[in-house]
């Protein structure tokens, strides 16, 4: 039979070198199925991604989710966050608030501008130049981020364009026209202030569009995306749709759907916080992060129109509570309510004047209510109102501003009011006196005894002292016709005698 020979293990020095040889292997291996996939060595992370959705105008209350949101990610673990936006611009603080929390965010921030037919205008394209990747979907536009508050400040001409306040150009001869230099030297003796007040107005104008500048060119140049095409959306109000913005090099990715914005963004490299990272987004699994109650609250807290509504609940339910002291529930409800409004209102974009005379407007019609000065007050009081609603929030961003119909019908509102309790005062000054010894004159009253001359007669359940030169029987009805200190003068009257209405008045 054959024998198999089998060699026992080497013991010596060539097999300590064998095995030293092995373990080395393994840990190569390890190593580089470790970072396999990571250019570098950067480190892969796996995890859900959260979905934030940016819908409308960009506010506080939008400002407070995202920031929970990133929070949130970043202890779930979380692979990715993706933002989806779709907003016609918002408030300048808020958005610098956002572009901070994702600047300092650990978590990846994917900016997808979605879906079909969204846009990340104004606000939104700083926002989207601050996420550390930037997708749109098809029929989606990014830009025209100039700071809308200086809209109409160049409506008079643009700066250095070389026109009048007329819009009409500096120069319309060549030099010679004596009348049209007159005219010109007129117009500057005229309107020396004018000329000042345009050249501040654009200094300023300037000084906020260099400074928009500046801010978006360092996010482009942050994260690798067009430098051109930030000044010029701010400058010029440039816009792209999302093609022209990958060509351009604005957006890394074009997506219809969440699922595809995953699987291209997969194996991506970012720099979050200085370090490289790679995205793991392909399989994901995907959660959709609502708003909860707190930040819900604070989105309607925060609504203009609804500031404005808690503001005016908020003044006539103290004054309610003023002419009706004891009532408490006009004061609590108007307390609460002004609370609530100074609240949204030092986080909104407001105009003081505006709040003051809306304040002044109140005061004038209560104060009507209480002298009453045929109106003067009270229609001053309307005007105050209406006008300090105009001006109550000093911006041109879409959705935060107060409605010129809501305006209008809290106007009309204060002014039906006002003249509902105006017309109830005048005719309360019409009315008979119906409290006092006056009250008593033509009231009908009933004989207790006496008469002729002195006797007692009830009236309004009153017993009084009268008179009267006829006799009158007991249980008679009279009617008073003169008042001297606390003695009645009565006569008798046959009406009152069968007046079943009359003989009820006279009852106790």
């Amino acid at each position: 039979m054959p024998i198999h020979r089998f060699d026992p293990p080497c013991r010596g020095p060539v097999g300590l070198l064998r095995q030293a040889l092995v373990l080395f292997g393994l840990i190569l291996l390890a190593l580089s199925s470790a970072s396999v996939g990571t250019p570098g060595g950067a480190a892969q992370v796996f995890g859900p991604v959260h979905v934030l959705t940016i819908n409308g105008g960009i506010g506080p209350a939008t400002t407070d989710y995202i920031r929970r949101g990133l929070a949130d990610a970043a202890e779930a673990g979380a692979a990715a966050v993706v933002l989806q936006i779709d907003t016609p611009g918002g408030l300048d603080a808020a958005t610098r608030d956002i572009n901070k929390a994702i600047l300092a965010s650990s978590v990846p921030v994917i900016a997808w501008v979605a879906p079909e037919g969204a846009r990340a205008a104004s606000a939104g394209t700083y926002i989207l130049y601050a996420c550390h990747l930037a997708a749109m979907a098809p029929a989606t536009v990014l830009g025209a981020a100039t700071p809308v508050s200086l809209t109409g400040a160049g409506s008079e001409g643009d700066p250095g364009s070389g026109r009048t306040g007329a819009g009409q150009p500096e120069a319309e001869s060549d030099g010679k026209s004596e009348s049209g230099d007159h005219g010109r030297q007129t117009r500057e003796q005229d309107e020396p202030g004018r000329e000042g007040t345009e050249q501040s107005g654009r200094a300023m104008e300037r000084k906020v569009i260099n400074d928009a500048v500046a801010y978006l060119r360092g996010l482009a140049e942050l994260r690798g995306r067009s430098v051109a095409f930030a000044e010029a959306a701010v400058r010029e109000a440039r816009t792209l749709t999302a093609s022209e913005a990958v060509q351009q090099g604005v957006v890394e990715l074009i997506a219809v759907d969440i699922a595809s914005l995953l699987e291209q963004a997969d194996g991506r490299a970012v720099s979050v916080l200085d370090q490289d990272r790679v995205l793991a987004t392909a399989g994901a699994v995907v959660q959709v992060i609502e708003p909860d109650w707190r930040s819900r609250l604070l989105s309607v807290i925060t609504d203009p129109s609804v500031a404005y509504l808690l503001l005016l609940v908020g003044l006539y339910g103290l004054v309610f509570e003023g002419y009706s002291p004891g009532a408490v529930l006009p004061g609590v409800i108007g307390a609460i309510a002004l609370l609530l409004a100074l609240y949204a209102l030092q986080v909104l974009p407001v105009n003081y004047v505006g709040v003051l005379l809306i304040v002044l407007g109140v005061v004038l019609m209560a104060f009507e209510l209480m002298a009453p000065s045929f109106g003067v007050l009270g229609i001053g009081g309307v005007i105050a109102l209406v006008a300090g609603s105009l001006l109550l929030f000093d911006t041109d961003v879409p959705g935060f501003g107060v409605p010129g119909r809501l305006v209008l019908g809290v106007g009309f509102a204060s002014g039906l009011m006002f003249l509902a309790v105006l017309a109830l005062a005048l005719r309360a000054r019409t009315r008979p006196v119906g409290t006092g010894a006056e009250a008593l004159l033509g009231a009908i009253a009933r004989v207790e005894s006496g008469f002729p001359g002195r006797g007692l007669v009830r009236v309004n359940g009153e017993v009084w002292q009268a008179v009267c030169d006829q006799a009158l029987p007991t249980g008679v009805l009279v009617e008073v016709c003169r008042i001297e200190g606390l003695t009645l003068h009565v006569a008798p009257t046959s009406a009152a005698r069968s007046s079943p209405a009359s003989e009820r008045m006279a009852m106790p």
